[in-house]
């Protein structure tokens, strides 16, 4: 069974959103309009105080691998779209 199947997350991919300087990592799943939305079709998105408990919240949701995005707060705020983001798959 896919893992993503599980969750309804064909069309959407499982992200970890750190903010530089932050202390929060903002998980849920972009869809394909680039919105990011909560887990398990919900409006909420989770937030958490440490990478390890990101990680083990989406492990106990089936999900096996993840995005982890790196944003910094200028480019958050002021929509910088030149720089982009940087990303990593990570298994979990």
């Amino acid at each position: 069974m896919n893992n993503l199947n599980t969750l309804n997350l064909t069309h959407q991919t499982p992200t970890i959103v750190s903010i530089a300087e932050s202390t929060h990592y903002l998980v849920g799943v972009y869809d394909n309009a680039n919105n990011l939305n909560g887990i398990n079709n919900s409006d909420d998105i989770d937030s958490f105080t440490s990478l390890l408990e990101a990680k083990q919240f989406l492990r106990k949701n089936h999900v096996a691998c993840a995005n982890l995005e790196y944003q910094s707060a200028y480019d958050e705020m002021c929509g910088n779209s030149s720089v982009g983001s940087c990303s990593q798959l990570i298994e979990l």
